[in-house]
């Protein structure tokens, strides 16, 4: 088993790619801009906007950038596609 698939059965990635973890991933992303903007006469105000964009764009367009990391699927559904179509982890440990 690669490490993407062990990362994408973890409850960390059946959550953030769940539709609740994609409100999370926007309502962070906002919550980074609104700070950054806040603070934009500050170099950490600007890399607070700027780092927004990862979480705006995941949750935005169902991204999973740690899934592609580590060598597993971009989308969020092909994440959950998969999952669906593995073995549980339970049955696949009692062989």
């Amino acid at each position: 088993m690669s490490i993407a698939e062990i990362f994408n059965r973890s409850w960390f990635s059946r959550f953030i790619n769940s539709q609740a973890g994609r409100v999370f991933r926007l309502v962070a992303g906002i919550g980074f801009l609104g700070v950054g903007y806040l603070f934009r006469d500050n170099t950490l105000g600007v890399i607070a906007m700027v780092f927004s964009l990862l979480p705006l764009s995941a949750g935005g367009f169902d991204l999973c950038y740690i899934s592609a990391v580590l060598g597993g699927p971009l989308s969020g559904a092909k994440i959950r596609e998969k999952l669906h179509q593995l073995p549980p982890m339970a049955a696949q440990h009692a062989k």
